[in-house]
């Protein structure tokens, strides 16, 4: 975890958040708790309708005090994302906060209309383009904070991220009724989040702009909840008898948008409000920066000269 001095008191108060995921879940969760707390809102979201429910409840809910915009893109279409952010930059003169909180898994094989695996590309390409696009207005904001969702799951990863398997065709042939494949696979894809976090980190020192990443814990909402099948419904049923609420799980996501005490950190990983060591493949530095350039060419986004 990286380090710097900051002195500027922090709040979320007044501040512009835009948040991925927020229309279930801990991100709806996150998104009105951070409103009763004075923030306004950017809500990015794959249906309209959908958000504009949420973002009328919130509204009400403030009686009106606060600002909810609703940015439409799919997590797994790159172009989508472009355009989102392309919207968020036109709309919101400032992002004082962004967090990365959509997330899925897929239990079959996916590809992307750009040629990636579903769940990697929604999970981890997803807030690596999201958050590159914004890096100029979140640094121009002044002091800034990225946070990610990310999993204690990531420790099910043990042997690191497959680069040589980055489509997944591998793990993909564990037998379906295990889950094993696509468990793995979105193992991976949290470790990503915490890797991402770090590399962005480390990259961002000096600017005023931190970034964070955190578990949530196992936490009862509808993830998973596009994938079909009875061995998938008895396993996420199972699950919830064991989890925690979306208020609870979203905890620590609000902590980090609000809290002061975070203020001299940057790149750490959060359970439960504290700083947790993640696992041993989530510290290397190598490859953080190996994954960040495999993104940025999975992206085709520019390198910076």
């Amino acid at each position: 975890m990286n380090t710097f001095m900051n002195n500027k008191s922090w709040t979320v108060q007044g501040k512009y958040v835009v948040i991925t995921g927020a229309t279930s879940g801990i991100g709806l969760a996150a998104a009105r708790e951070l409103a009763i707390r004075g923030a306004n809102l950017g809500i990015v979201a794959r249906d309209e309708a959908k958000a504009n429910e949420v973002a009328a409840q919130i509204k009400a809910m403030t009686g009106g005090r606060t600002t909810v915009d609703v940015f439409l893109a799919d997590m797994a279409s790159q172009q989508s994302i472009r355009q989102a952010a392309a919207d968020i930059l036109a709309v919101c003169p400032r992002v004082d906060v962004l967090i990365n909180n959509a997330g899925a898994m897929f239990v079959s094989r996916k590809l992307t209309d750009d040629g990636v695996e579903m769940t990697w590309a929604v999970n981890h390409l997803a807030p690596f383009l999201l958050t590159t696009l914004l890096l100029d207005r979140l640094k121009e904001s002044g002091h800034a904070r990225v946070i990610t969702t990310a999993s204690h799951s990531h420790k099910m990863a043990g042997k690191g991220i497959h680069f040589d398997d980055l489509h997944a065709e591998r793990l993909y042939r564990f037998p379906q009724k295990s889950l094993g494949g696509p468990t793995i696979r979105y193992a991976e894809t949290k470790l990503a989040n915490i890797l991402f976090t770090s590399e962005l980190a480390r990259r961002l020192q000096g600017t005023g702009v931190t970034a964070h990443c955190f578990d949530p814990g196992l936490v009862a909402t509808n993830f998973n909840s596009n994938n079909k099948g009875w061995s998938v419904r008895m396993t996420m049923a199972v699950m919830k008898l064991f989890s925690r609420s979306p208020e609870k799980g979203a905890e620590t996501m609000v902590w980090l948008a609000d809290t002061e005490e975070i203020s001299g950190q940057n790149g750490g990983y959060y359970t439960d409000m504290k700083l947790t060591k993640p696992s041993v493949p989530a510290e290397s530095i190598e490859a953080a920066k190996r994954l960040w350039e495999i993104s940025e060419e999975q992206t085709r986004f520019p390198k910076a000269d």
